[in-house]
């Protein structure tokens, strides 16, 4: 990823220098267990520990000979550690390295992205509380459809992201194996104890079975499950986006004194922050057809899924690692305007209090399909003339003749959408 959507602590997962960090403490954990089970001389482990240095650049120029990565890694640790080092990757196949290093930085990476949702749960959780009973209008179809609050509205975000949360969970386990298994997966040259050990030693779970590669229908999940949460991300950022609309002005991205928003236009402050958030959403989903793609590999190994993953681990995780620290900077500064929201009730002059009539009607033994269009009646007529809802209802003599007007007058109540709101608070909160 470009320095501009990367963070260090997730982009530091994927630099060289800590591929082959790994790379070299999975060839010391086999070596380790070879050790024990006296396959090769005691104090390999030792000699290399205390003389190998990883040297990228080395690793890099010595890669333009042989052309191959484990080859040229193995070689420079010889160069630093002596023939000792030759014992390092007994029995084993490139693969068995590549395939658990690459589990273990999205596991890393896995991580970081859980405390990120978890920081970002925080903030949904406040401001959610704070504007439990801000009320506003909720809509569908863009449509003003009935009040809700603006706290219940960032509640749902917050059972979403918690879903999140328990869905990365699955795809961190879901990724966290070892393979040691050596050509075609056989365990022919190397013994199944050692990737055992190897496994127990680095936090991982022994892959079941492998046919050289670890099964990529893991890796699919873990970046769909990316994928899925890069969308959560983009709901809340079209949300934001939608009520920062001049027309709408129910909620800003926080704007600073000093900030521009327009090259040319000196009056706008525009949503660039959640407009960047579904770019970035975009970009991570991008990644899942790929993923997907890598599931079908040829007999027990090629590698049409090696460049692939090249790009698409540090893309996905990186992106949406960024994505999730600028939404959570979102809600936490974001500005909502209560009077907007207010002013915004009232634009169709009650008109979302419709149903209340209709089922008012129907609890009289009006049928509801009569009901529906003698409301429905009244609601136009408001909508056409701009006119109040409640006093063409109180014009309408069958209406009346079935609603006496203190009823009416009592079915015109906020409150009432708002009764259950607790109720709804606690069912996500007290868990």
């Amino acid at each position: 990823m470009i320095e501009r959507y990367s963070r260090k602590e997730l982009k530091e997962i994927w630099l060289d220098q800590n591929r082959y960090n790994l790379w070299l403490k999975i060839e010391l954990a086999a070596a380790e267990a070879m050790e024990k089970l006296k396959i090769i001389p005691k104090g390999v482990v030792k000699k290399v520990k205390s003389k190998s240095k990883i040297d990228a650049k080395r690793i890099s120029k010595i890669e333009g000979k042989v052309r191959h990565d484990v080859i040229a890694f193995l070689t420079s640790i010889i160069e630093k550690s002596g023939k000792q080092a030759s014992y390092l990757h007994k029995g084993m196949t490139s693969s068995d390295v590549l395939d658990t290093c690459f589990n273990l930085q999205l596991k890393q990476s896995g991580l970081v992205l859980l405390k990120d949702i978890e920081i970002l749960l925080k903030s949904i959780k406040s401001q959610s509380i704070k504007h439990k009973f801000t009320l506003c209008i909720g809509r569908s179809h863009g449509i003003h459809a009935e009040p809700t609050t603006f706290g219940l509205k960032l509640l749902t975000f917050y059972e979403e992201f918690y879903r999140n949360h328990n869905r990365l969970k699955k795809a961190i386990d879901e990724i966290s194996t070892c393979a040691i298994s050596g050509a075609v997966g056989t365990f022919a040259n190397v013994d199944p104890r050692v990737e055992k050990y190897v496994a127990k030693k680095l936090k991982l779970k022994v892959e079941p079975i492998s046919t050289q590669v670890i099964p990529r229908d893991r890796h699919a999940y873990f970046f769909s499950i990316l994928g899925v949460i890069a969308s959560s991300v983009e709901r809340f950022a079209t949300e934001i986006r939608h009520l920062q609309r001049t027309e709408v002005s129910e909620v800003e991205e926080f704007f600073n004194n000093k900030q521009m928003g327009s090259s040319a236009m000196p009056h706008k402050k525009n949503p660039v922050l959640t407009e960047n958030l579904t770019g970035l959403a975009r970009l991570v989903r991008s990644t899942v057809i790929p993923a997907l793609e890598n599931v079908s590999l040829w007999h027990e190994r090629d590698i049409s899924h090696s460049s692939v993953e090249r790009n698409i681990g540090p893309d996905a995780t990186i992106t949406l690692d960024f994505a999730l620290t600028r939404l959570n900077n979102v809600v936490k500064s974001m500005k909502v305007n209560k009077e907007q929201m207010k002013k915004n009730l009232q634009l169709t002059k009650g008109l979302f209090f419709s149903q209340r009539v209709l089922l008012e009607l129907t609890s009289k033994g009006v049928r509801r399909d009569k009901a529906y269009r003698l409301v429905q009646k009244c609601a136009i007529k408001s909508l056409e003339n701009n006119t109040s809802f409640q006093e063409n209802l109180l014009e309408d003599r069958i209406i009346m003749d079935k609603i006496s007007v203190n009823t009416l007058k009592k079915l015109f109540d906020f409150s009432y959408h708002t009764r259950k709101i607790n109720v709804i608070f606690r069912r996500i909160l007290n868990k």
